[in-house]
Order: C-alpha cells, then sequence, then structure tokens
C-alpha cells in the first residue's frame, strides 16, 4: 500500500492533452446512453433483456460476429449481455462490468420523468444516469471505437451488463453468469462501478480506485401481536415496540476505526485537503479516535468509510385502522465493514434495539468478497492517465461505502477494481436518490479516460507496427 500510495503522489507527469473523444465517438457514446437510460429496468417495474438487446444490436452493426455476443438470463426478462472483443490471447482477458438495471424511480418523486434522458445546465438527468448506466455505455461506445480504429490487444475484452445488481437475489446477473457461463466472463481481473471523481467546490480532488468494499445485510425485524379492537388499546403494541427498537437505532453509531485501504485513502486525502479538515484527516490515518469522530461528523461519506452503518430503509405493519396491529416490521440495511463479521453486526443490534419482542431475522443469503490485491500495472497506468487528463490528480485506493458485483467476483477468485473518472461533487452524489444526474464533461471526460485506460492495459507494452 505504501508503494501504491507513492504512486497516488508521485504520478509522472504528461503534456497536456485532449480530454475528450473525438466529435463522433462522443455523439455515439450519448446516443448508447440515452436509449439505455429511457429503457425501464427496475427489479420490479421494467426488464434488463432490452438493455442487452439494445446492446448487442450496436455491436452487430459495428462488424461484431453472433458468435462473440451472448445474451442470457435466469428468466427472460433478466437478461444478460457478454461480449467478446477478440485479442492475440497472450494474456488472460479483461473483464468491462457494468450493470443495467436501476434503483426504482417514481415520477412523483423527480422533477422530470426519471425514465426521461435529459440534458440542463450541464447535466444529463435520468435513473441511472449515474449508477451505473453511464459506464455500460461507454463500455459498448469504446468496444465500438476499439472495432473501428482495428485495435489489437494483447488480450481479449470481454463486455458484460449485467442483471439486478441493484435488486439482487436469485436474478442476479453476475452469480448466474459464475454458475452457469463462468468461461465467459472469466479473466485476469475485471474493471467496474465502485470508484469516481472526487470534486470539491468544482475542483477535482482525487480520481478513486476501489480496491475493497463493505458487504451488506439486511435484516427483517418483526413484531407480533394477538392485536385486538382499537377502542381498548393496551400498552403491548407492535407499532409501539418497534418504534421504540427503531428509535434507539437512530442514536447508535458502530464503531469508528480505520482498516489498511481506509487508512490509506486518509493519509492520501490529507495531502491533498486545504481546508480545516487537512489536520483532521492526517489523525484519522495515525488512529486517533477524536479525529474519527470530527471526520464521521463533517461528512456522512467519511462517516460511511470510517464505521458499519445500518438504517431503517422500509416500513409494514397493521392490517386495518381500527385494529390493534397484530405484525409491525421494518426492513434494516446495513453496510458492513469487510473486517466486522454478520454475528457481530447481529448482536449488536439486538442488544441497541434491547426488547425481546422484537425479533431479527437476516433476511437474505449474504455475499461478501475479500479485498483485491493492488496491482502496479493498474495504478500506475490510471495515475499516469489521470495526470494527463487532469494534471496535479492522483489516483487513490478506496474502499467503497456502499456495495457493487465485484464481490461476487472477488469470492469467485476474479479480482475487481471500481474506476470510472466520472467526477462528481462528493456532497451531491445523487445514485439512488431524486433527480439523479451525471455531468456532461464529467461523461465525455470519463469516456475517455476508460478508453485510454484499457487500450493500455490490454496492450503487450509495444504497440509496433499493425498495432493501434
Amino acid at each position: 500500500m505504501l508503494k501504491c500510495l507513492s504512486w497516488v503522489l508521485l504520478a509522472a507527469g504528461a503534456a497536456a492533452a485532449q480530454n475528450v473523444a473525438p466529435e463522433a465517438d462522443r455523439a455515439l457514446a450519448r446516443d448508447i446512453y440515452k436509449q439505455f437510460v429511457e429503457i425501464q429496468s427496475g427489479y420490479s417495474t421494467g426488464a434488463t433483456t432490452p438493455v442487452a438487446e439494445a446492446a448487442a444490436a450496436r455491436l452487430r452493426a459495428a462488424g461484431f460476429a453472433d458468435s462473440d455476443i451472448f445474451i442470457g438470463g435466469p428468466i427472460a426478462k433478466k437478461g444478460n449481455l457478454v461480449a467478446r472483443y477478440r485479442g492475440t490471447g497472450l494474456k488472460k482477458p479483461l473483464l468491462l462490468l457494468a450493470h443495467e438495471d436501476v434503483v426504482e424511480a417514481k415520477r412523483e418523486d423527480w422533477s422530470m420523468d426519471p425514465f426521461r434522458f435529459v440534458e440542463k445546465d450541464g447535466f444529463f438527468y435520468g435513473r441511472g444516469t449515474g449508477d451505473d448506466k453511464a459506464q455500460a455505455a461507454v463500455w459498448i461506445a469504446n468496444l465500438i471505437r476499439y472495432k473501428r480504429e482495428g485495435l489489437r490487444p494483447d488480450r481479449d475484452l470481454i463486455v458484460a451488463l449485467t442483471a439486478d445488481e441493484e435488486g439482487g437475489g436469485p436474478y442476479s446477473g453476475v452469480s448466474w453468469l459464475l454458475k452457469n457461463h463462468r468461461e465467459l466472463i472469466d479473466a485476469e481481473f475485471a474493471l467496474n462501478e465502485g470508484g469516481w471523481g472526487e470534486m470539491v467546490k468544482g475542483k477535482r480532488i482525487a480520481n478513486d480506485l476501489q480496491v475493497s468494499e463493505k458487504y451488506v445485510i439486511d435484516f427483517r425485524l418483526e413484531v407480533r401481536n394477538k392485536g385486538g379492537h382499537s377502542s381498548m388499546p393496551v400498552p403491548d403494541n407492535a407499532i409501539y415496540h418497534l418504534a421504540g427498537a427503531l428509535e434507539r437505532l437512530s442514536k447508535f453509531g458502530f464503531p469508528l476505526k480505520t482498516n489498511e485501504v481506509t487508512k490509506a485513502y486518509f493519509a492520501a486525502m490529507a495531502k491533498l485537503e486545504t481546508g480545516p479538515m487537512k489536520e483532521t484527516l492526517g489523525q484519522v490515518a495515525e488512529g486517533s479516535q477524536a479525529a474519527m469522530e470530527r471526520a464521521a461528523a463533517a461528512s456522512p461519506a467519511w462517516n460511511s468509510t470510517l464505521r458499519t452503518t445500518c438504517v431503517a430503509t422500509q416500513l409494514e405493519g397493521g392490517h386495518a385502522r381500527n385494529a390493534l396491529p397484530q405484525l409491525a416490521a421494518a426492513n434494516v440495511n446495513c453496510r458492513v465493514l469487510p473486517e466486522d463479521s454478520v454475528e457481530y453486526v447481529r448482536s449488536t443490534l439486538e442488544r441497541v434495539f434491547a426488547d425481546p419482542e422484537v425479533k431479527v431475522s437476516i433476511a437474505e443469503p449474504v455475499e461478501r468478497g475479500p479485498a483485491s490485491p493492488m496491482r502496479e500495472d493498474l495504478m500506475r497506468t490510471a495515475s499516469r492517465l489521470t495526470d494527463t487528463l487532469w494534471r496535479g490528480v492522483p489516483v487513490v485506493p478506496i474502499m467503497v461505502m456502499g456495495a457493487t458485483d465485484g464481490l461476487y467476483l472477488r469470492a469467485a477468485g476474479i479480482p475487481c477494481y471500481g474506476i470510472q473518472g466520472f467526477f462528481m461533487d462528493r456532497d451531491d452524489i445523487r445514485f439512488h436518490g431524486r433527480d439523479e444526474r451525471m455531468g456532461v464533461e464529467a461523461f465525455y471526460e470519463g469516456q475517455e479516460f476508460l478508453y485510454r485506460l484499457v487500450k493500455e492495459l490490454a496492450a503487450g507494452g509495444d504497440q509496433g507496427p499493425g498495432r493501434k
């Protein structure tokens, strides 16, 4: 990790270069992006197969053979796309991953139609513009660009656009592909979502490279009761038991701590910070509890980086307006540090709830994977390209606060790294929220960054005669 940090802070200087792709390639990427965003692919209100089919049609039109394009999934509407760009085979393939599905969005919650692609005031708006259809569109557009340019990489490039990263469960595309068609996506390593560019007040701070991630546990809380007539209330009320437990949860925080990756992240950010938090971030990297408390209070992202978090996300209860509730239930979504065990989180929550009437169970099987080992070639190339496109901006290794499909790959022995080059205001990231958006400039710059990154990682080093 210390070696990685030396690259972070000493990336080779390079002459300023054009930061975006040629106009025709930008137009293609935007067109694919718009098409993807306007396909409703939510877990319950849409389907991912139309996204896969749209991508396949683009690739066929660009000259890709049917034998190099696969569409399949566990059920008809949960299709995944796997496309292969053939290289010389001197090295194992590179997998380029993005997911087709999006978090549900309701028209009444947004200031615009969430499934209409809108360019306004320097941003692209629409559900999935940030998570994760920008990267999906870029992978397809860049693959077509490589084809047109006649790139001859030393490894196959595999693009996988997958179903139900957000919904998970039995239709998880990556999990299904690993179990049923691993040969289609088997690779030396993968690039994925999970790392993005951090901006503060319009200034680019760091291009984050995700090497590890939290894992997810959804706990179901249930309180059951015999109920009765609402005209004869009693203190033993299922809703009150549940409300009390959730109120206690709202005031609780898991311990603050760092691990190898987050320690390196805060050490790097302390060197980049120019404001009043500079000294605090350095102290966080050194293990100061007081500094961790200040950092956690200053930023929701830093708070989530420093601890396991659990939050109530869904409620249900009661069966009639004039009856005492016989059931009150809630979903509590936990984003867990890699070093914290499932049993530790569960036992801690039960202690916090402090009510034997509140029964706690795990809603779905828990998936988790190890951190990816840092690759010198990836860090070196990403650092150099980042400095070329955005002078002085370093690449910083991170543990992402959420979770991605990378965990399935890591658990299966395929290292996965989150990097995009899409720069966003770290205090206004709208993934999963209202009026999700991506900066127009950020999208096009990320397109070019990923084009160059993949091209260099796929090459054998010497781009001699006949190579491009």
